[in-house]
């Protein structure tokens, strides 16, 4: 019995741990600007992950300096609608505390950055700059 109780209690712990982690993680995030680079899917597109990870998102993230939050690579992997094609295969985003430091930083850079799409993608990318509500 007395066992059953303590496992009960770390239990317990452990998920309220996990939830406050959670609940600090997403009000830290408030208010910040994500730029989402999404690249959509199209029949004879493609797409190299391993240089987009490795290469592309750390030279982007270089120029952004401290501005930089944290940055997210995603991988496409179907539609939310059964049957439907997959919309994007990545998607690029960057948390960043001014967009107007995002803007100054990225100027100077927009060619170089343009430049490698090529070493990675066929796909023109859509850009969407939002902020983090919650």
């Amino acid at each position: 019995m007395k066992f059953k109780l303590i496992l009960s209690l770390l239990l317990l712990t452990t998920c309220f741990v996990a939830f406050s982690q959670e609940r600090q993680s997403g009000e830290s995030e408030k208010g910040l600007i994500k730029i989402s680079v999404m690249y959509p899917y199209a029949e004879g597109k493609t797409f190299n992950m391993e240089y987009y990870a490795t290469k592309h998102m750390p030279m982007v993230a270089g120029f952004l300096g401290a501005n930089l939050v944290k940055y997210t690579i995603e991988k496409g992997l179907s539609s939310g609608i059964p049957s439907q094609p997959l919309p994007f295969m990545a998607i690029g985003t960057f948390y960043v505390k001014s967009l107007s430091e995002y803007q100054a930083a990225i100027a100077p850079n927009r060619d170089a950055i343009r430049a490698d799409f090529a070493n990675y993608t066929n796909v023109a990318p859509v850009i969407l700059v939002s902020e983090v509500v919650k």
